[in-house]
């Protein structure tokens, strides 16, 4: 049994993400993108799961993000949204779904919505995308934000090395921050940035800020594959694993495989 399930059963929603942050009480959130998954992690009392374009990595195999399109983000959207009973649920934009123009974007927001039932969209970017999503908040829908290492941009940054070292940059980040909060975003994501940086973020804005490699903020995001231990090769300081489920899937297959090979299953018990 969890450790922690929350006695509030009531649905997450972007409201209650600001009163946690003024509370002082921390927001837990996860990456899913099938039904079964979410539904564990919802009843283990996950506040938010985010149905990340990272499953362009993880479950497409692709090496970025960008490949992935907006009609397989809502096949995964949506089964997530189908299992999530308390959790607020958030959809990533795919990469070249917003950036074209300000109408287009508040389009394939709408279509995500739609076409999913998840609660909230996210977006990549800063001062130059805060017309856009003040566009998707006039159409009612919540708006994510995310800012430091952004894998959308991974062609143009060269490299998934921490963001905002440099004071130039550290600056625009605040000030990416701040056009976001302007917009009308419920909450931003600080990816691989340093601690300091998150710190001041968190301190000079009203909404909840997630970190994810960004030290301590308003809450916490991983991508679920990486902290329960699928993939042993991917080693990045920021995740902590807290299973080893790529031994304890071989382990279980190969035990299959063996039982199948001598025959020893089905058992007697196990036929009809």
């Amino acid at each position: 049994m969890s450790a922690y399930i929350p006695e509030n059963k009531k649905k997450v929603t972007a409201l209650r993400l600001r009163e946690m942050k003024a509370t002082g009480e921390k927001i837990a959130m996860l990456t899913a993108y099938d039904y079964t998954t979410a539904g564990i992690i919802d009843a283990a009392g996950i506040d938010v799961i985010l149905v990340g374009d990272s499953a362009s990595n993880v479950m497409l195999g692709h090496q970025t993000t960008l490949p992935i399109t907006l009609d397989e983000m809502t096949v995964f959207a949506g089964a997530v949204a189908r299992a999530a009973g308390r959790a607020l649920v958030v959809c990533d934009m795919p990469f070249g779904t917003y950036q074209v123009s300000r109408e287009e974007a508040i389009r394939n927001a709408v279509k995500i919505i739609q076409k999913t039932g998840v609660d909230a969209v996210k977006l990549e970017g800063g001062q130059n995308i805060a017309e856009t999503v003040r566009g998707i908040v006039d159409c009612g829908i919540p708006v994510m934000g995310h800012l430091g290492l952004t894998p959308q941009s991974i062609n143009a940054f060269g490299t998934y090395a921490v963001r905002a070292r440099e004071q130039a940059e550290a600056e625009r980040l605040v000030a990416d921050a701040h056009a976001l909060e302007a917009a009308g975003c419920f909450a931003i994501v600080l990816e691989k940035i340093p601690a300091v940086l998150t710190a001041r973020v968190v301190k000079e804005l009203s909404i909840p800020v997630i970190g994810i490699g960004g030290g301590e903020a308003d809450g916490q995001v991983l991508v679920i594959d990486d902290m329960l231990g699928k993939n042993p090769d991917f080693k990045p300081k920021f995740v902590r694993r807290y299973a080893d489920l790529h031994s304890v899937m071989t382990d279980a297959v190969g035990a299959y495989v063996t039982d199948v090979k001598n025959t020893a299953f089905p058992s007697a018990d196990e036929r009809y």
